[in-house]
């Protein structure tokens, strides 16, 4: 992101404001709000509203909180001297890049009203439930954008939510004492903002709200027990994650996140969550699946709310499974949240129908992630006809599965397709048949994560694709070459 958000404390503080009309005007309005020190330069004033507030103005206060004082004068850069930001709301354009350009040489901030070229801060659309006020930005680039965002915001928090904000501030010190561990305490907070309190509050009974509040704060003070939620990431389209997934992410204290975990899902999480990469590779660092066992106990053991995030589905050669049973060993409480498994996500991204009644009658999920593995599959059952396969972790073994399958009876020229990346905006798709996918092994240049689906449903997505790039036929790119 371009602009840093920011909520900054003017009270009492000097804004200069050149401008004399509406626009001046509304600036000046919520500086007043804010309780600072509006001084507005122009030689007269043109909306009514800015004569009024002038006029009421204090003789000789410099610096009274929510105060409007005039400058009768022509703009100069020395009115900028002493000023905490700088608002420019004229109409004349060359006094505007005048007055941006001055403020720029005194490291001030300066905003040029609708000119975010000129701006060094731009002043957001605001839905104001204080103590809680939110602030929507499009950065300059849709102003109507953000301020329809801040109708739809607007719509999801009404009034109340500024008197829950304030509720909660009479109790803060009172919660912060009884629940001194940060994840404990906001856990407390949640189910307050969430629950009956927030609700009571909603329905103008102020009182009430203070004594359940009251009560849930003792009923909940030695309620401080960690626990793990086992999600799926699915396969790296932050769309695809069930609400279960996001709410997970915005309650974690800890994520334990593998390597091929998108960095936009991980954007959806808590900002304030310590992420630890505990990632397995071919080839590189990998964290061991004893370490990751320790480092959930540790976690949880100390109360924290441990999210530990895989891709695609944790139930799917995820080894979630193996971490459940270690959790249940050493009683820490733990739930899991499915997510889109990659040969549901791979297959639908690349307009492969997995399942298809004129040509499989059924799709089995296989991983193929190491040689042994390979060896001991079930080649004679995988290699029937009129069912798809989905193998998973199989790209440095494409030349043993294509022997494999044909050594096992499937024909040379079935269907195949390597999908890489799936569901991202980098995914490539390759088709070709079983017979050439040796040298596809040899000459494609796949890369991992990629899955490999083989079956006569395939060759469906050179019609059905929609997502991407068109699939590379392999055939077409060797006579090419």
């Amino acid at each position: 992101m371009r602009y840093f958000p920011l909520f900054a404390d003017l009270q009492g503080r000097r804004v200069l404001v050149v401008g004399a009309g509406e626009v001046a005007e509304r600036k000046v309005r919520l500086l007043r709000d804010t309780g600072a020190h509006a001084q507005l330069v122009a030689r007269e004033l043109v909306a009514a509203e800015l004569r009024e507030w002038a006029a009421a103005a204090p003789a000789g206060d410099d610096a009274g909180e929510g105060r409007v004082s005039w400058l009768a004068h022509e703009f100069e850069e020395s009115q900028l001297d002493g000023a905490t930001l700088v608002i420019a709301a004229t109409d004349d354009p060359s006094l505007n890049d005048r007055i941006s350009s001055a403020a720029r040489a005194r490291h001030l901030l300066c905003n040029v009203v609708d000119d975010a070229v000129r701006s060094g801060f731009i002043v957001p659309a605001i839905v104001d439930r204080s103590p809680l006020v939110i602030a929507v930005s499009s950065g300059g680039a849709a102003p109507v954008l953000a301020r329809h965002a801040r109708e739809r915001i607007e719509a999801l928090f009404d009034e109340s939510f500024g008197a829950l904000a304030r509720l909660l501030e009479a109790w803060r010190g009172r919660i912060k004492r009884a629940f001194p561990e940060v994840s404990a305490r906001r856990r407390l907070y949640e189910g307050l903002v969430r629950g009956r309190v927030a609700d009571l509050v909603r329905r103008r009974r102020p009182d009430e709200a203070g004594e359940e509040l009251a009560r849930q704060l003792e009923a909940r003070r030695g309620e401080q027990r960690g626990c793990v939620v086992l999600v799926g990431a699915g396969p790296g389209d932050p769309g695809l994650l069930t609400l279960n997934a996001v709410r997970a992410l915005q309650d974690a204290d800890v994520i334990l996140h593998d390597r091929l975990v998108s960095d936009e899902v991980l954007g959806l999480a808590r900002r304030d969550a310590t992420r630890i990469p505990v990632g397995k590779a071919a080839r590189g660092h990998s964290v061991a699946q004893e370490r990751i066992h320790e480092l959930m106990l540790e976690h949880a053991r100390a109360g924290r709310r441990v999210v530990r995030l895989k891709g695609g589905d944790p139930f799917v050669f995820g080894r979630g499974g193996e971490e459940l049973e270690v959790l249940a060993q050493h009683g820490v409480p733990f739930e899991v949240v499915p997510g889109v498994t990659a040969a549901l996500a791979c297959g639908a991204y690349a307009g492969i129908p997995l399942t298809h009644r004129d040509y499989a009658q059924s799709v089995r999920f296989v991983t193929a992630h190491c040689g042994d593995s390979v060896d001991t599959l079930d080649w004679a059952s995988l290699a029937r006809s009129r069912q798809t396969l989905a193998l998973y972790m199989g790209v440095a073994a494409l030349g043993r599965i294509r022997a494999q399958l044909l050594g096992h009876g499937r024909a040379p020229a079935t269907p195949v397709a390597i999908v890489e990346n799936g569901s991202r905006p980098e995914q490539r798709v390759t088709l070709a048949t079983l017979d050439e996918l040796e040298d596809v092994a040899l000459r494609g240049e796949i890369r991992s994560p990629a899955l490999l689906i083989v079956g006569e449903v395939t060759a469906l997505a050179g019609q059905l694709h929609w997502f991407g790039a068109a699939p590379r036929r392999w055939e077409a790119l060797r006579q090419v070459a």
